[in-house]
């Protein structure tokens, strides 16, 4: 997800769609009738009002005229060339589906490494024969120790054959921080004969929700920024990782 710059309209700007379809300009009408999604409206220069939307998952903003009988989408720029579609795309379209994707997230199958009342919490999607995903743990211990960042390992089997079996073997550990922490410290992993089904499938939706992100490569890293979701992928450069972890302790 790429950097989003700070917000250009005030809040008071952005106002919740609550009129149902048929007080929509027509153009709009036409558009969700092709599929296009409304998420709310927004004050606009020189009597244009702005509509947050979405099509296929993609924001986007449409422009309809004062008369109402015609739209624009696009982006709206100021003479000063700032992107003023940004602020209300973030607001009312990027923060509700980064919130549902957190949530997700939250929902996965994972492994803590941290303490629960860390500072901060990112998201790792981690395979078990990644040599990355062991430097990015590793290069986490400052912040980690002192309690400023819990990681959350989303487990992955994607790089190699036997990494499916070693990523439901850690989920299905007794003490599945100590054996994800053992393995990361150099240890291997102890793989079960007999896999739980319901890991097995829990390992799926962890795959789905990777391919969501449009995340390729481990360590898959997610984390917010300002309220909005941003990803990473492959060992991070230091100014990247105090990014994602903050300040180092």
């Amino acid at each position: 997800m790429r950097t989003l710059p700070r917000a250009l309209l005030p809040a008071t700007l952005l106002l919740p769609l609550a009129a149902s379809a048929d007080e929509l300009p027509a153009p709009l009408q036409a558009l969700e009738a092709e599929g296009l999604e409304i998420h709310g409206r927004f004050e606009a220069p020189d009597g244009l009002t702005g509509y947050a939307a979405s099509a296929g998952g993609r924001p986007m903003t449409v422009f309809v005229t004062e008369d109402g009988e015609h739209a624009v989408i696009g982006n709206l720029v100021d003479a000063e060339g700032q992107n003023l579609s940004q602020a209300p795309l973030d607001r009312l379209v990027r923060a509700p589906q980064d919130a549902e994707t957190w949530a997700e997230l939250a929902d996965s199958a994972w492994i803590a490494d941290g303490r629960d009342d860390a500072d901060r919490v990112v998201y790792v999607f981690t395979d078990p024969n990644c040599p990355y995903c062991r430097q990015f743990w590793q290069a986490a211990r400052p912040w980690v120790e002192a309690g400023k960042v819990q990681l959350r390992h989303v487990m992955v089997g994607i790089l190699a054959a036997d990494s499916p079996r070693k990523a439901v073997s850690l989920l299905a550990a007794d003490d599945p921080s100590a054996a994800l922490a053992a393995h990361e410290g150099g240890e291997p992993v102890e793989v079960l004969d007999a896999l739980p089904r319901r890991l097995e499938l829990a390992l799926q939706d962890n795959h789905n929700l990777m391919d969501g992100l449009s995340l390729v490569a481990t360590p898959g890293i997610v984390y917010r920024q300002d309220g909005l979701l941003k990803t990473a992928q492959g060992m991070p450069q230091q100014d990247t990782l105090t990014e994602i972890l903050g300040p180092r302790p």
